[in-house]
């Protein structure tokens, strides 16, 4: 019996794509505005992973044309300091997006500051009238990594308007925002998570299933209906038996025996999020503009 491979949704080339898209259009804007947009990213304490992350966002940054305007803050920093901090952003009349980078040390309220950022500077999409806005169906910047996922499934041409769509896991940063998203776009949703019971009984029934809990290969081939989507948002850091760290996500390699299409960890999800980050940030420039 011939083996199924399924085929990738790639969206590291997909990235590429959206940065030349952004590109072009400050390329366009900035004669108008005399200036390039501007994203902040507020990093505080030095968690190696952050910093990984904050490089990469500011590399992209560099790349399509948007000037970083980044504030690495010690550890024993203040909330009230970070908080006038993103004061000074939000009337900067330079800076479109702001981004403080999660997690934050444990003395930090992080949704306290992340409240603070005025919602059209809300370049992570995670303010609660930003997700109001959602909620309403209104125009607004979207949470970054379900935005990144919508615009993947989109690049594939595959349908959601009607069909049977299961997000497992339910944070305000992805499986909220998620089945908002695919409610919009008139698919059936069901959210499964830790509490869930049968939980191979609810992820078998959807046509398109989404993995974002964060537990290393918790999907497996025997929980996904044959010929289903299956996108996984897990960034797992695990470390082997010699010692090597790598990054794997919640589902299991053997899904892509029975799947038509999944998304590969790393180059999948998570080259989406930073080019939505980028696309919030040139939406609020745009607005700017406008305004």
């Amino acid at each position: 019996m011939e083996t199924k491979t399924a085929k990738l949704l790639d969206g590291k080339a997909l990235a590429e794509k959206i940065y030349k898209e952004l590109s072009d259009t400050i390329i366009d804007l900035q004669p108008q505005f005399g200036r390039s947009p501007g994203l902040a990213v507020l990093m505080v304490g030095d968690n190696p992973a952050s910093a990984a992350y904050v490089r990469n966002k500011e590399r992209a940054c560099t790349r399509v044309g948007i000037a970083s305007f980044g504030k690495h803050f010690p550890t024993q920093t203040t909330q009230t300091e970070l908080e006038q901090a993103i004061a000074i952003l939000n009337e900067d009349e330079r800076v479109d997006g702001i981004l403080v980078q999660l997690p934050l040390p444990q003395h930090l309220d992080a949704v306290a500051l992340l409240n603070q950022i005025t919602p059209d500077k809300d370049a992570d999409g995670l303010h609660p009238i930003n997700i109001g806005r959602m909620v309403r169906g209104e125009d607004g910047l979207r949470s970054c990594t379900p935005a990144g996922v919508m615009r993947l499934l989109q690049e594939y041409n595959i349908p959601l308007k009607g069909k049977s769509v299961v997000v497992v896991g339910r944070s305000i940063l992805v499986g909220k925002p998620q089945a908002l998203m695919l409610l919009e776009a008139d698919a059936t949703v069901t959210i499964a998570h830790s509490k869930s019971e049968n939980l191979a009984t609810i992820t078998k029934n959807a046509d398109i299933l989404i993995a974002a809990v964060g537990r290393p290969a918790l999907i497996t081939a025997s929980m996904v209906k044959p010929g289903a989507v299956v996108v996984d948002v897990g960034m797992n850091r695990i470390i082997d038996e010699s010692g090597n760290s790598r990054l794997v996500g919640d589902v299991h390699s053997d899904v892509a025996d029975v799947a038509d299409f999944f998304t590969p960890v790393p180059g999948g999800v998570g080259p989406m999020t930073v080019a939505m980050l980028l696309q919030n940030t040139v939406t609020s420039y745009r607005q700017r503009l406008h305004s």
